[in-house]
Parts: C-alpha cells; sequence; structure tokens
C-alpha cells in the first residue's frame, strides 16, 4: 500500500468517503513531554495519515463517526496508558 499524505479542503478529507474506508486505526505516539494522537485511514489501496494537531481533525473524526460499528470509545483505549505506544482498530470492514 502507498501512502498519502492528509489532504483537507473546506474540513472534509478528500477521497475519503464511508463506503471506500476499509480500516480507521488510533495510534498514540510519545513525543517526550506530550503524547500525539493519529489516525490511520486505509481506503482504496492508500493509507491516509492524520494527527490531532493538522486542520480539520474535528471534522474527520465526525466523518468517521458515521462508520458502522465505529467504535466510540477509541480515545480513551489509545489515551492510556500515558506515554506509552498505544493502537486502537477503530473500524474494519
Amino acid at each position: 500500500m502507498r501512502r498519502k499524505a492528509a489532504i483537507a479542503h473546506r474540513d472534509v478529507p478528500l477521497g475519503l468517503s464511508l463506503s471506500s474506508i476499509d480500516k480507521v486505526t488510533f495510534t498514540k505516539r510519545d513525543e517526550i513531554t506530550t503524547d500525539l494522537i493519529c489516525c490511520e485511514v486505509e481506503a482504496a489501496d492508500q493509507i491516509w495519515t492524520f494527527h490531532e494537531e493538522m486542520p480539520g481533525w474535528d471534522a474527520l473524526i465526525a466523518h468517521l463517526t458515521g462508520l458502522p460499528g465505529f467504535r466510540e470509545d477509541w480515545i480513551e483505549t489509545v489515551s492510556q496508558p500515558a506515554f506509552a505506544l498505544c493502537e486502537t482498530v477503530a473500524f474494519k470492514r
């Protein structure tokens, strides 16, 4: 799979229709003094990578919650324990 840079337009990520998404994985990276929440979206044989400090993050999360069976508890599961690498699959087709 190719990695593709995240592109946002009008707060809606391009190319990420809900029907094309195969998997959504959240990870937490230790950035020494803080943690960074990241999201990888697999769709159309590509992986789109986002993180919580990017413009459009809130719109992306709102969009992804429309997926059937999307784990609404993803933030709790990926955020603990602090300063440790954590991974949560929030959706898989």
